[in-house]
């Protein structure tokens, strides 16, 4: 309810910037403004409900549909507002001249409208479309190539049922995996309404097993329940542990580690000492669901890689910027130190409107070969 309640006021604030400093301003007749502004009211009552049924999705998906796309669209129209603004005073301060002054702001109006209109629809289309990211990574001592599926942030629940689950599970096994591993965030609703949708991942095909990491997202839903169902499935949860890959000798550690939310949560906690305990000699690859927890780590010489999700790269442009403050890695490849690489997946799903822009929904095939 709190988070509920702080989210649903700060898209009222937006929608209030927008008003005030984008719509008033348009050359537009005053019933075409008035238009403009019931659907940003329309915008704010859709962007309640989806609040509402986020967490018990008991509307139809086209309902649900409707209820999510708001999000997106006032987040959208809020950065062209801020764009319009500072446009709008660089002509009102450097065009003297009134009729080309009253020129450049009425291309503006209708420029703003139709870019806004523009990138609303392909953010949406975006989203439908995962894309399958080729990863090749040197690991130190890999005594032979490993190919590592990642999808990570997932959100199963409205939107994300099981349609999209079953699509994404005969793609992932296209691509001849030998493990799969899931960076948390699978699960973003009641475990009942999501179960339909986690009974297509016991379709999963990999040589040497499936894994999974819980996420923030889990522990709003009873994680415990969602760990034990998940492990039901024949998916491996991760719990602060390791398992060895591959052949003796010829292998790799998977190591999991609960997600940082668990300090605020009070159980669940990720212990990086107890994970890594009796870990076998050899390359070791770590499943964090944030970025950030490298972070809490007093050493990472033991830890080769690490796969993480979290961010969705920033789903949408420019909230990318927003989430840089938050984390060290957005997405993709980094070296973290002179042992330690670290891996951002983009998220295979989304988190609120169905929509992406400048961040694709992503599948990671990840190639672990050795360094020469």
């Amino acid at each position: 309810m709190i988070f509920a309640t702080i989210f649903t006021i700060v898209f009222i604030l937006m929608s209030l910037y927008i008003s005030k400093r984008f719509i008033k301003k348009l050359h537009f007749k005053k019933r075409y403004k008035n238009y403009l502004n019931y659907f940003l009211i329309i915008n704010i009552f859709g962007i309640i409900g989806y609040m509402i049924f986020r967490r018990y999705p008991i509307v139809p998906n086209e309902i649900y549909f409707l209820l999510s796309i708001p999000i997106g669209i006032v987040f959208l129209l809020f950065s062209t507002a801020i764009i319009y603004d500072i446009f709008s005073y660089l002509i009102n301060t450097n065009i003297k001249d009134e009729k080309r002054r009253d020129f450049f702001k009425r291309s503006l109006d209708i420029g703003s409208i139709a870019i806004a209109g523009s990138i609303n629809a392909k953010a949406m289309y975006n989203a439908k479309h995962i894309e399958i990211e080729k990863v090749d990574v040197k690991i130190k001592d890999l005594k032979k190539p490993y190919n590592i599926v990642q999808i990570s942030d997932v959100h199963i629940g409205g939107l994300v049922d099981k349609k999209f689950v079953s699509s994404l599970v005969k793609t992932i096994n296209t691509l001849n995996a030998d493990i799969i591993v899931i960076t948390g965030d699978l699960v973003d609703t009641n475990l009942i309404y999501a179960k339909e949708a986690l009974n297509e991942l016991k379709k999963l095909k990999s040589k040497y097993g499936n894994y999974f990491i819980v996420g923030n997202h889990e522990y709003f839903h009873k994680v415990k329940n969602i760990i034990t169902y998940v492990n039901s499935l024949g998916i491996k949860v991760l719990e602060n542990e390791n398992v060895y890959i591959g052949e003796k000798n010829l292998g790799f550690n998977l190591v999991g580690v609960y997600d940082i939310f668990g300090h605020s949560y009070g159980s669940y906690k990720p212990d990086i000492k107890k994970a890594l305990n009796n870990k076998q000699n050899s390359p070791t690859v770590l499943l964090s669901h944030q970025p950030k927890y490298v972070e809490e780590l007093k050493s990472t010489k033991e830890i080769d890689l690490i796969l993480s999700g979290h961010t969705h790269g920033g789903q949408i442009v420019p909230f990318n910027l927003l989430v840089k403050l938050q984390q060290p890695y957005i997405r993709g490849l980094y070296k973290h130190n002179n042992t330690t690489q670290i891996y951002v997946n983009k998220g295979t799903g989304f988190w609120g409107p169905p929509m992406r822009l400048g961040a694709s929904s992503e599948i990671t095939l990840l190639k672990l070969t050795s360094i020469d």
